[in-house]
């Protein structure tokens, strides 16, 4: 999945990454910055807030943002 497929979802939600990071008490910028680093690529998230925040992106979505996710949205 990419960043624009992401907030694409987000918008048919009447969202973004700042009112999700908003609404699940993140700072939109870390919000930001985890979707930057690991959406797209093979890297895996290391610590634990961003580890939540793919987490919650995903359930909130409805699929995985980044692979090893998949079982977190059901």
């Amino acid at each position: 999945m990419t960043k624009n497929q992401i907030l694409a979802k987000l918008v048919l939600q009447d969202s973004n990454y700042r009112r999700f990071a908003l609404a699940h008490k993140y700072e939109p910028r870390t919000v930001t910055q985890a979707v930057d680093r690991y959406v797209g690529t093979d890297k895996k998230p290391r610590g634990i807030l961003t580890y939540k925040i793919l987490r919650d992106l995903s359930k909130t979505i409805g699929e995985p943002v980044i692979a090893g996710l998949d079982e977190l949205t059901t």
